[in-house]
């Protein structure tokens, strides 16, 4: 009832969620390029889901209520952590950055 008279609380909630998502995503990238030995393999994929299940705990502990996310919020957060998980890990393979 609170966030009905906050004008700005869903935005708020929206740049939280964005926020965590994509940030988490390039964290994804990091830890595959450290953790990951061969790029082909999808040892990659395991540690964006991990870092996808992590970041709903985060946007809970932000005080993002997470239990009344729909399936298209889910879509969002998981496709927001992909795409920048795919770019950054994509330029720090083509880079031949080693961590």
């Amino acid at each position: 009832m609170a966030e009905n008279l906050d004008p700005t609380a869903a935005h708020r909630r929206s740049l939280t969620v964005t926020t965590i998502a994509t940030l988490g995503g390039v964290v994804a990238a990091f830890v595959s390029e450290v953790t990951v030995s061969d790029p082909t393999s999808r040892m990659g994929l395991l540690v964006l889901l991990g870092l996808v299940i992590v970041e709903l705990g985060l946007m809970r502990a932000f005080g993002v209520d997470i239990g009344e996310f729909s399936a298209k919020d889910y879509f969002y957060v998981a496709f927001m952590t992909f795409a920048l998980w795919f770019v950054t890990w994509g330029v720090l393979l083509t880079a031949g950055v080693s961590l």
